[in-house]
């Protein structure tokens, strides 16, 4: 099997590149993330322009008919520049269901929009209390001749605070579960924005009473649609923590060239040198992962077990590489001021994002 990149990929992955190194230093990163938004909407036009935000969807819907593959590439970047631009909450995650479960009319009124950069969503599955794999789906839908209302509280959202339209999970009196959409500004609906430790932003969404449209034509259950959005979003994250693993040790190996103790590099002594290999091990033991879990969606696989492998083996590199990165850079390393800090917090949130190592573990374990 040929695991190297085609050249229109090549391409993809090469201007997206680009246009984040482009915009991003560590200082504009900081500026942009301490602002009131969390990213850039000049960087997201970029992205929109260049047909990142099309990826997944059909021609038909607006989009560029890219596959798993073309994602890896682009979420590889996304992680090497930590880019705060939520092309997976506000794209791929709700995008994806929308385009897999919502209806024809829906997709061509929604999805063009998005692939342009003008529509923002957000997934609102989570509830307090529970968290992945079981969450429970508390907030209720019910339904008064032809209208839907929803009642709950969803919590975290991804960047759910500046949606403007958001895909929310909810039970029917039947107990199955269906997804609606939701306008950001409906009657009922209040939003508590915060700002995560990465620099990420999430909100705390209730309704009550919320007029909401069902997304599909039918009123089939859809638990097996979102399992399968979660598979796809832990492969996209997958190959964003190999990105920012990737950049992270390079940052660690030019620190031990060029840092000088005793008069020579740090890079002369053997104890850091082992340390920096073992660091490399680990990059290497999670790409190959990553490319397992792309490659499986890419033949048509989409399977937890696969996506729990992947994950669990991300989450135990991206922990100890993170961490001997800091050691080996010293004091400097937690600075705000120097990127591999910052590196080591969104590692650490990809790991809790979709479940963690110990969670994974014990599904796999089952």
């Amino acid at each position: 099997m040929n695991f190297e990149l085609d050249e229109e990929q090549k391409l993809l992955r090469d201007t997206t590149r680009e246009v984040l190194t482009r915009a991003y230093d560590t200082e504009k990163r900081n500026d942009v993330v301490g602002g009131q938004l969390g990213w850039s909407s000049v960087v997201w036009k970029q992205l929109a322009e260049v047909g990142v935000l099309g990826l997944g969807f059909s021609e038909e819907d607006g989009g560029t008919e890219a596959g798993p593959v073309e994602i890896m590439a682009v979420m590889a970047e996304v992680g090497r520049r930590l880019a705060p631009e939520p092309v997976l909450d506000a794209v791929l995650v709700p995008g994806g269901l929308i385009s897999d479960v919502g209806s024809v009319d829906q997709r061509k009124r929604i999805l063009p929009g998005v692939a342009e950069g003008s529509t923002l969503l957000a997934f609102a599955h989570n509830e307090p209390g529970s968290r992945w794999p079981h969450i429970a789906v508390n907030t209720t839908a019910s339904v008064d001749g032809e209208m839907w209302s929803l009642s709950g509280t969803k919590n975290p959202v991804p960047h759910g605070g500046s949606a403007d339209l958001l895909v929310v999970s909810a039970t029917l009196p039947g107990g199955d579960v269906r997804l609606f959409l939701v306008d950001g500004d409906a009657a009922g609906l209040i939003r508590k924005p915060y700002r995560t430790h990465d620099g990420q932003r999430a909100a705390q969404i209730s309704f009550t009473d919320v007029a909401a449209e069902p997304l599909g034509g039918d009123a089939s259950d859809v638990r097996a649609a979102i399992v399968a959005a979660e598979v796809k979003a832990q492969t996209a994250l997958c190959a964003e923590a190999v990105g920012a693993m990737e950049e992270a040790l390079t940052l660690t190996t030019d620190y031990l060239k060029q840092r000088r103790q005793f008069g020579v590099p740090l890079a002369n002594f053997q104890a850091l040198t082992f340390r920096a290999a073992d660091m490399y091990v680990l990059l290497e033991l999670a790409r190959s992962m990553s490319l397992y879990a792309t490659m499986s969606l890419a033949g048509g696989i989409v399977d937890p077990k696969v996506a729990s492998r992947a994950k669990l083996q991300i989450s135990r590199s991206s922990r100890k590489l993170s961490q001997e990165a800091i050691q080996l850079h010293g004091g400097i390393g937690v600075t705000a001021e120097y990127p591999v800090g910052h590196y080591a917090s969104r590692l650490t949130a990809i790991e809790h994002t979709y479940g963690s190592a110990e969670e994974h573990l014990r599904v796999l374990a089952q």
